[in-house]
């Protein structure tokens, strides 16, 4: 059956490996904020394994931009069967000593405000889907701590708590859940983690190695086809964290 994805920062990294692992025989929205070029390589690659895609553009950090990303999708798509709110980021470094209230509020507004309220505007699409489902990308930081990376950790966290509170809000007519990444290799350490972050993350790591984008999009694939998995949150880190 084709399936209609939505997926929030899906130009580069984990959302662009997801909308590959999805493409097939699909119709994928591949939303993006900046990276236009990126999102347009992301659905043409999406066309070339078998799928339809649309970018389509919204600036998620603000309640306007996520209205905006849903009433283009309800205007293309009388229903939707997943979401993947991937969208969110580190926006930078900084000690627990030295946070303020901007860096607060700009890191809880790209990786949590914007999985709220996305979700809340896409429930009546997924009501009419057919088995649908959404999937929130929380990390490795809710479970091991990350200094200097503390705020980030506590917005990933609050993503985790919504994952369960919505599942059970929403069910069983909507199936909810998450994936922790651990460290892995995309543009999105790029910008906030030095080489010595990664090496050590690798260290630390008991297989040894970083993870890859498409090891978290291959899980991401296993929530949206499980039909009896909800409020989970599935670790994916390589061991570096064990329950």
């Amino acid at each position: 059956m084709k399936k209609t994805i939505l997926i929030t920062g899906a130009s580069t990294g984990i959302g662009a490996a997801t909308a590959r692992r999805l493409a097939s025989g699909n119709l994928i929205y591949v939303h993006y904020h900046s990276s236009a070029a990126e999102a347009r390589a992301t659905a043409d690659a999406v066309a070339g394994l078998g799928g339809e895609a649309v970018p389509l553009q919204a600036d998620l950090s603000t309640e306007q931009g996520c209205r905006e990303l849903l009433s283009q999708v309800a205007a293309r798509s009388p229903a939707l069967e997943v979401l993947v709110n991937n969208a969110g980021g580190l926006i930078r470094r900084t000690s627990a000593r030295e946070l303020d209230w901007e860096l607060v509020e700009q890191t809880f507004a790209l990786n949590v405000f914007s999985a709220m309220m996305v979700s809340r505007l896409a429930i009546p699409l997924l009501e009419k889907g057919t088995s649908p489902s959404i999937v929130n990308l929380s990390s490795i930081a809710i479970r091991t701590g990350a200094p200097t990376a503390t705020i980030y950790g506590a917005a990933k966290g609050a993503v985790d708590v919504f994952t369960r509170g919505l599942a059970k809000e929403l069910a069983p007519a909507i199936r909810v859940n998450a994936v922790a990444p651990g460290f892995i290799r995309t543009p999105f350490h790029d910008k906030v983690s030095t080489p010595q972050i990664m090496e050590t993350s690798r260290q630390n790591t008991p297989l040894k190695r970083l993870g890859e984008a498409e090891q978290i999009a291959e899980a991401i694939r296993f929530l949206v086809e499980s039909d009896f998995i909800t409020g989970e949150t599935i670790d994916v880190n390589g061991g570096l964290f064990m329950r």
